[in-house]
């Protein structure tokens, strides 16, 4: 088997991230939700819900902290694929056309999740 081509481990690379920022996204909706089912105060018998909500809390906050440096990894790799992608049009390429139709659904759905959390 050959080994993966430059543009491929780009792709995966991109993909990768991509997911990684929105498995973030759906933590935080949880944790959010946890939150406010605390705030509510759903079980007053439960002599550690201060406790519990301060760490929802900080986990909450802890998860938003890591959204700045994840966007620059996207936006770095999404760089470094479409530069990669513009360096196999030139003769001799090595990238398949699949590789090719993958690396360019990858930069879309980057650009696409860059939108949605800017």
């Amino acid at each position: 088997m050959a080994p993966p081509s430059q543009l491929s481990i780009a792709t995966g690379s991109l993909t990768r991230l991509v997911k990684e920022e929105a498995s973030y996204h759906r933590e935080l909706e949880e944790q959010n939700a946890r939150i406010a089912k605390l705030e509510q105060g759903g079980d007053s018998s439960d002599e550690n819900a201060e406790y519990t909500l301060r760490q929802e809390r900080r986990a909450a906050e802890e998860t938003k902290a890591v959204f700045p440096q994840l966007r620059q990894k996207i936006q770095d790799a999404l760089a470094k694929l479409e530069q990669q992608l513009e360096q196999d049009k030139g003769p001799g390429d090595q990238s398949t056309p699949e590789d090719i139709t993958k690396a360019k659904e990858a930069i879309l759905g980057a650009k696409h999740a860059l939108r949605e959390t800017a």
